[in-house]
């Protein structure tokens, strides 16, 4: 039977099931005292993935872009030089004092050891992008092996493409979500092999389609409608996809047809046992979302963002074969961690930030290819096997008690207060917004926006609607955001069209945005389903689906009951589709 406690944090009841207390068991680690929610919130706290801020560098004194803004207590290099042998993290370690609560010494060290403008890990050209890994040739993206990407966020191998969420494994895209192994495909969302297209939702293997809808292994559609090869190309030359005002018209009749439509209740392919959405040859896994189509999950719960492991609980970003691993974020491959952020290839490490390539360490930030150190200080395999029982021991005799009371013992991730970013600058605000009042009354910090003075030598609305009367001479101007800044999407007020991102819309032929790049990350977030799951029954009431009257299966849904979608199960759903 499953126990039944209360979130230190929320104070909703929330449930621990058998089989979480055997992987808590397997990992050596007590059961959380927080809700899922608030664990997965807990751990986007430590996340700023759209602001950036100049200041100076600390080793250089050289100005420099970080995702730290001035005020931050933090020594911030660049990350050439944070990478270099400029300076050594093992310097900066501490005695372990067996009087204060480790989280206090922890947080002490955290804030003396330099941290990197910007985590760029063997990229190339990447030097304003503030999480890469293994890239070249980007701009303002986040993800791991992409390449000439501008403005994407959370991709694995892609190329070409330009504003998106999701994309894996894709190449020349644009303002595509949740899409895998697509090329030249352009305004979409949930679609799987497919290329030259624009404007389809949730359409498997299909080229030459535009504004469609359930389709699988078709061409030459338009509105979901078929037509000759040579009846498609002649309708859609008809369209102005290079217009402002010719893709609003094209989102609209997109918009008008998906209404009508059944959609699936989630996306799961390949799967037995297992609840979330965006997943795919998993098993034995739960509320998880946003796994990549070529990777697979194994005894997996509550996680957000990534690519294959098995054996796992909690996680936002993480993956390519990680197990046996706990409450960890940003953090690629390694086994038999807990509390870490930042940590890939690492083995057997615990409540540690940024540290790469090592294995047996607890509390410690910065080491690379380290093991058996405690607070960032060396010990033999004999002294570190020895203390780690008293350390552990330790913490959950005198634990650390936060601003609000929240107890932070052994099992429980960093404290919220830890975090060197206030809360609407994290991927929590894109995810579970608060207002200013809601976040200080939960003890979390709030960043006011900033006077940021700039002089806009262009207003959106006074933007060439057709791209064809887009001069060169775009690239020298400031242009005001359509948002002003009035709005909660993080705004940055005003932006630029760089060269490679001009030439991207003059090939494709697609007009120039006119929303800052935060404010238009945000749009396409809009169009994705919450992260969080809905116990619903099928819509479905044909009857050559099988069943007499409505149909009786039940499922866990990403669409909550008030929205106005038609939700099929997935055995309608393919029925509609096949």
């Amino acid at each position: 039977m499953p126990e039944t406690r209360s979130c230190q944090n929320c104070k909703q009841n929330f449930a621990i099931e058998p089989e979480d207390f055997k992987f808590y068991e397997k990992i050596s680690v007590p059961p959380p005292t927080f809700c899922p929610k608030c664990r997965m919130t807990r751990r986007m706290r430590f996340g700023n993935h759209l602001n950036m801020y100049k200041r100076r560098d600390d080793l250089g004194n050289k100005e420099i872009l970080s995702v730290y803004d001035k005020d931050v207590p933090f020594l911030i290099y660049k990350a050439e030089d944070w990478w270099s042998d400029k300076w050594d993290p093992m310097q900066f370690g501490k005695e372990y004092d067996f009087a204060i609560p480790f989280f206090s010494q922890f947080l002490a060290l955290y804030r003396s050891v330099p941290q990197m403008n910007l985590v760029n890990i063997n990229s190339v050209n990447c030097n304003y992008c503030p999480k890469i890994m293994n890239a070249k040739n980007c701009y303002l993206s986040i993800g791991l092996g992409i390449e000439n990407c501008i403005y994407g966020y959370y991709s694995r191998y892609s190329k070409d493409s330009i504003s998106y969420f999701n994309l894996n494994l894709s190449e020349k895209c644009y303002e595509c979500v949740d899409c895998y192994k697509c090329n030249s495909l352009f305004f979409s969302q949930d679609c799987v092999e497919c290329y030259d297209s624009k404007f389809l939702i949730d359409c498997r293997n299909c080229h030459d389609c535009f504004g469609c809808v359930n389709l699988r292994n078709k061409s030459f559609c338009i509105l979901n409608k078929q037509y000759t090869k040579e009846e498609y190309k002649e309708i859609i030359n008809e369209y102005d996809f290079g217009s402002n005002e010719g893709i609003k018209q094209a989102i609209e009749k997109l918009n008008n047809l998906k209404v009508h439509l059944p959609r699936r209740y989630s996306i799961l392919n390949k799967c037995a046992n297992v609840t979330g959405n965006h997943l795919s040859n998993s098993i034995n896994s739960f509320d998880c979302f946003d796994i990549s189509e070529d990777s697979s999950l194994e005894r997996v719960k509550y996680g957000i963002i990534g690519s294959s492991m098995r054996d796992c609980y909690d996680f936002f970003t993480g993956g390519e074969d990680i197990e046996l691993s706990a409450e960890f974020m940003l953090t690629v491959g390694g086994s038999n961690n807990f509390a870490t952020i930042n940590v890939p290839e690492s083995h057997n490490v615990k409540y540690s930030i940024d540290c790469y390539n090592s294995s047996n360490l607890i509390g410690c930030v910065g080491l690379r290819k380290k093991e058996y150190c405690i607070l960032n200080k060396q010990f033999t395999k004999e002294e570190y096997e020895e203390l780690i029982p008293k350390i552990i021991q330790h913490m959950k005799d005198i634990p650390y008690i936060d601003n609000k009371k929240r107890v932070y013992a052994y099992g429980e991730f960093f404290p919220e207060e830890f975090s060197p970013f206030a809360y609407n600058e994290t991927v929590a605000q894109e995810n579970y917004p608060l207002t200013k009042g809601q976040a200080l009354d939960m003890g979390y910090s709030w960043k006011d926006s900033e006077k940021r003075n700039y002089q806009i030598s262009v207003k959106s609305q006074d933007l060439p609607d057709h791209i064809r009367d887009a001069k060169d001479d775009i690239l020298n101007h400031i242009i005001g955001c359509e948002h002003e800044g009035k709005c909660n999407e993080q705004c940055t007020e005003a932006f630029r069209i760089i060269s490679q991102e001009l030439d991207f819309y003059r090939k494709q032929n697609f007009p120039l945005p006119r929303l800052c790049p935060n404010c238009r990350h945000h749009q396409r977030q809009k169009q994705r389903n919450p992260l969080k799951l809905w116990h619903r029954a099928c819509m479905c009431e044909l009857e050559n689906h099988g069943h007499d009257g409505k149909c009786p299966n039940e499922f866990e849904t990403s669409y909550s009951p008030e929205r106005l979608e038609i939700i099929y199960c997935e055995s309608c759903y393919n029925k509609e589709v096949a």
